[in-house]
């Protein structure tokens, strides 16, 4: 890659140029992100997931750079207009928009005014004018009339025309104005003509019907509001910026400080110069700070979902638990389900504790039944329609002590229940008995499940049908992808879907294993996975130090130790005429290992502590353990919420604007960013964690909208 982009790299990120080198080969090589921040730490001098991630970043970045500047290059050398000073500017160009810039000029267009004019040979009028030399140009323009330019006015105005256009496409001119732009512009947004306040689409944007802001400090969840009205057609958007400043950009660039100019020329180029800022400029200009202002809000909208994705991903389990799981509901009942202690569904059935149909009895007797047939030690309810309902029915029955009841988020479980995926689980039962499974293993792995749902659907985001998509997909694909290999995955339970996220592994290898599983058994060794059809010497290499096997035949399986590591452990061992079992268990003997001296050229102090780790905790899950949550027995429905009251809540959602808190009825409250503590808070994160139990208070009940306020001030 170009020196000038690792530079430029290295200073973005504040390391060192080879490690930000050795990181490119790795990930040239084919190595993962996981892979890489797990198990090269010595190779990229410790590099971490995020790090990683922006090497890659950056690395796919130029390399789109490269082929356009290819393109750029080959377009301008088949006009014959490459020269060499051209040339090297180009290639040293790290930045799109100059990229752009630098190219504009020789870019293939449309027909323009300025086009039309040197179509009438009216150019080098324009380039004379242009260059201050003419001192009668009304006398000089009168040489350039012909049957297409009938006077010197109309030779005049496409000189002008000819002058504009240049000055528009002068890089430095541009450069100057964007700047301007995306530092001092103010947005301007008003309600669109026509509309009322009262047309209930437009009201949501009633706060923006009369709203200016700084571009360069607009939050990101209120300049993707902003664009959403205009892009609805509610509100009409424009970017002020002070015209006369721009305008003497502009001329500073032109004019610089000559004094051997011609009056009479300088006039003309002034003329052009305000057509050129106010046709061509400002419009073009504003877009590309709009742009760049939306990509900026599209970053930190997607790192808020990802954040937030993240804490849901690795939210605590319950574990291997026989689960009685519940779709709640009123008219169609509520959705009963019963499964394993490995998820798989053994039986369903539907009860009917609520009106209309109010067979609170017979429900109550399925229930006792199904929990004492299937020695159910965990209950888990959907947290939609009718689930306080629900859950206060389920509490007053009798059952064995030690069962703990859980609300489990239904986000995405519809979408997941009319899925492929879900079909191809549960071809024989219908969206209702799928949806109710769902909720059941979510409770028990909600890694596991939640892998099979699209990442929008999940409620966790801000924004996110508004923001680039692609952007949006690779983010959260990465998120996925370190969860699952952060926990680490067991070999012979994992389903297809959650083994496709493994470092290395994906849809097509993930199949193979699981079809290699149930034609062969249990893996009884990780190197029984180069038995497995395409699993080669790469795939194990990225994938094996994140799969475990719990029982196999040799312990380092199930711990996150590299197999390219099992010989050094095997090695610690016999130092201490121990095997590596009395290791994994003794924990006074693995104090007496002196990691020096085992450091080699491959192998550093990084890669032994995490391997000393590793022995200390084989198999322990990372996630906390999972906790009930106890909402207000007297809170039910919004009309129940009064001002001040101070109740128990569970963070839902997490914004850059504020925190989404469900307080146990169907609408979340808002916690807005200013209600969080008493001080500035810039990023609600500080404060809150997604599924955190916490206390609120509410501040304000807007019944007519449905709308609750909630503070965590003064509690």
């Amino acid at each position: 890659m170009n020196k000038i982009y690792l530079d430029f790299i290295t200073r973005e990120l504040s390391v060192a140029l080879w490690q930000v080198e050795n990181c490119m080969e790795l990930l040239k090589e084919g190595a993962t992100i996981p892979f890489i921040s797990r198990y090269r730490k010595e190779r990229t001098g410790g590099l971490d997931e995020v790090q990683v991630a922006e090497v890659r970043y950056f690395f796919n970045l130029f390399n789109d750079m490269d082929k356009r500047k290819e393109a750029i290059l080959k377009s301008i050398e088949e006009q014959e207009k490459l020269t060499p000073e051209l040339r090297k500017e180009i290639e040293e160009c790290i930045d799109s928009n100059r990229l752009e810039d630098i190219y504009l000029p020789f870019r293939p267009k449309r027909r323009t005014r300025a086009s039309i004019a040197r179509e009438k040979g009216l150019e080098k009028l324009a380039l004379s004018i242009l260059n201050l030399e003419i001192n009668d140009c009304e006398a000089e323009a009168g040489k350039y009339t012909s049957e297409e330019v009938p006077d010197t006015e109309a030779a005049l105005a496409g000189a002008r025309d000819i002058i504009a256009e240049t000055i528009s496409e002068t890089p430095a001119i541009r450069e100057s104005l964007r700047n301007q732009f995306t530092k001092y512009g103010k947005i301007v947004t008003k309600q669109q003509r026509g509309l009322t306040r009262e047309d209930e689409e437009a009201s949501k944007y009633r706060n923006y019907f009369d709203f200016s802001a700084g571009i360069h400090n607009i939050p990101s969840h209120r300049l993707l509001a902003l664009l959403r009205g205009a892009n609805e057609g509610h509100l009409s958007i424009k970017l002020e910026v002070d015209s006369s400043y721009s305008e003497n950009i502009i001329a500073k660039s032109i004019f610089g400080n000559r004094k051997d100019f011609a009056r009479a020329s300088k006039e003309q180029v002034e003329i052009a110069l305000a057509d050129a800022y106010k046709r061509l400029l400002h419009p073009s200009i504003e877009n590309e700070a709009f742009k760049i202002a939306k990509e900026k809000a599209d970053r930190e909208a997607v790192k808020v979902f990802g954040d937030n994705l993240t804490a849901l991903l690795l939210a605590a389990p319950v574990g291997q638990k026989r689960v009685l799981a519940i779709d709640p509901g009123f008219r169609t009942g509520c959705k009963v389900v019963c499964l394993d202690a490995q998820g798989e569904l053994i039986h369903n059935d539907t009860i009917y504790p609520h009106p209309p149909v109010n067979e609170k009895v017979q429900a109550i007797k399925k229930i006792s039944n199904l929990i004492e047939a299937y020695k159910i030690e965990v209950i888990a309810i959907g947290d939609g329609t009718a689930s306080r309902e629900t859950e206060g029915f389920i509490k007053k029955i009798p059952m064995p002590a030690g069962i703990r009841v859980f609300s489990v988020s239904e986000d995405g479980a519809s979408v997941y229940s009319a899925s492929a995926v879900a079909r191809e689980e549960f071809p024989d039962y219908d969206v209702t008995v799928r949806g109710a499974v769902s909720i059941g293993r979510r409770v028990m792995d909600p890694l596991a499940e939640l892998v099979k749902i699209d990442p929008k659907s999940m409620g966790v985001g801000q924004y996110q049908h508004d923001i680039d998509q692609n952007l949006l997909k690779e983010t959260l694909d990465n998120t996925v992808v370190s969860c699952v290999n952060k926990v680490g995955v067991n070999l012979n339970t994992a389903s297809k879907h959650l083994l496709s996220y493994v470092s290395g592994v994906g849809p097509a290898i993930a199949k193979n294993i699981v079809d290699y599983r149930a034609q062969n058994g249990p893996f009884r060794s990780k190197t029984d996975l180069l038995n497995v059809k395409r699993l080669g010497s790469k795939v194990f290499e990225q994938s094996a130090g994140f799969l475990r096997i719990p029982d196999g035949d040799n312990p380092l399986d199930n711990t996150a130790v590299h197999p390219e590591r099992y010989g050094l452990v095997e090695k610690m061992a016999r130092d201490l005429n121990k095997n590596v079992t009395d290791l994994i268990v003794d924990g006074e003997s693995r104090s007496k290992i002196n990691i020096s001296r085992y450091v080699s050229e491959d192998v550093g102090e990084p890669t032994l502590k995490d391997i000393m780790e590793e022995l200390a905790k084989p198999g322990l899950d990372p996630r906390k353990s999972a906790k009930v949550m106890e909402f207000s027995a007297d809170i039910h429905t919004i009309d129940d919420l009064k001002p001040g009251m101070v109740l128990p809540g569970l963070v839902t959602n997490i914004t850059n604007f504020g925190v989404f808190v469900d307080v146990g009825i169907k609408q979340d409250g808002l916690i807005h960013i200013s209600q969080l503590a008493d001080r500035f808070v810039a990023n609600p994160s500080e404060i809150v964690k997604l599924h955190e139990h916490i206390k609120v208070k509410v501040l304000d009940v807007d019944l007519k909208r449905g709308r609750i306020q909630l503070t965590l001030r003064g509690i």
